[in-house]
């Protein structure tokens, strides 16, 4: 199993970059950077590129609706190069507040978006001439206004042919998408208990369909990372997050993360979370969370217990944990974790 983490993404950026860089030595194999309606993440995975040697860094993700597929293999491919073989693009159709909300764009056939960049991606990097006509045309038609546009290949030569794509998903369609033509698979509020009876089928039903050459399905998911005999406090630090993704990323019957608690067994909870996040209560949605859950979702406690809650993430299929550690020492708390995998 690997080690990654996440960049924090409320700090400044230079800050946030430069502390997780901190983390490369201590043996984190990956970091990951958001992109939500904030700063972009091409930007700042390019200063990260600047300042480590070694650790792998990776999108989480770039949306499927604000780049064209094109600029996605650029940039993916442009990151590579400066990185010396280091990028991991991650990719995902984000959600419609976002992308109708921020992006303009109309929030339609996510899933075929996204398969559609995959497939493109992974031939611009071959340096193949594109002509592809689906949801993108490459080059337009004239019955669709196109006038001078030719097909092209690449014009430079990538450092790999075959970077490394992770797909976010969640729901039953989209995983068994990603569990058959995505290098990984990127879930949120990821409860490793859960896992099998959540995903299990999906994941298999993708898998029967995976090409062999594409290796094993790579998984990463995490949470908050403590160890001590009162880091179990930690666990709470995560009420705001769910208790937002939950209750204020979409609108009622649109929004994935309440259906993924849903499927947990939470509804009840979930009914809660979401009534008080939209009425404004936010103090009391994230009161609504249940502790079981945020157990689920964190690897805080005394070391023999987050040493356990590893071996958890692990038979549930991670290959990489992504964790979030707080404390005064980020450093001290990976190398520990590293020592364990």
């Amino acid at each position: 199993m690997e080690l990654s983490s996440p960049l924090a993404y409320a700090e400044d950026p230079r800050t946030a970059a430069d502390k997780a860089a901190a983390l490369e030595s201590a043996g984190l194999d990956a970091v990951w950077v958001a992109e939500a309606y904030g700063f972009d993440s091409p930007t700042i995975m390019g200063y990260l590129a600047a300042r480590t040697e070694r650790m792998r860094i990776g999108s989480a993700v770039l949306n499927v609706y604000s780049r064209t597929p094109a600029l996605i293999a650029q940039t993916a491919a442009g990151l590579d190069a400066i990185s010396g073989g280091r990028a991991i693009l991650g990719v995902g159709a984000s959600g419609p507040q976002v992308v109708e909300g921020w992006h303009g764009r109309v929030y339609d056939r996510p899933l075929g978006r996204a398969r559609e960049v995959i497939q493109l991606c992974r031939r611009i990097w071959r340096r193949e001439v594109i002509e592809h006509h689906g949801i993108t045309d490459l080059p337009v038609p004239p019955e669709k206004g196109g006038t001078l546009g030719k097909p092209l290949k690449l014009l430079n030569h990538p450092v790999r042919d075959t970077i490394p794509v992770h797909l976010a998903a969640l729901g039953p369609a989209s995983v068994r998408t990603a569990a058959e033509i995505a290098d990984g698979w990127l879930p949120f509020l990821y409860a490793p208990e859960h896992a099998g009876k959540v995903w299990g089928a999906a994941l298999a039903e993708g898998t029967a369909r995976r090409d062999l050459a594409l290796g094993p399905l790579q998984v990463v998911a995490g949470g908050l990372l403590a160890i001590g005999d009162d880091a179990a406090a930690v666990r709470d630090l995560m009420r705001p997050t769910v208790a937002l993704y939950v209750g204020g990323m979409g609108a009622p019957g649109r929004n994935f993360y309440f259906d993924l608690i849903c499927s947990y067994g939470y509804e009840a909870a979930a009914a809660a979370i979401q009534e008080h996040y939209l009425a404004g209560r936010k103090k009391d949605a994230e009161a609504a969370v249940p502790a079981e859950l945020l157990e689920q979702l964190c690897l805080a406690g005394p070391e023999g217990y987050v040493r356990d809650r590893v071996e958890v993430f692990r038979e549930a299929g991670v290959t990489m944990l992504n964790v979030t550690p707080v404390g005064p020492d980020p450093a001290r708390l990976i190398e520990h974790v590293r020592s364990w995998l």
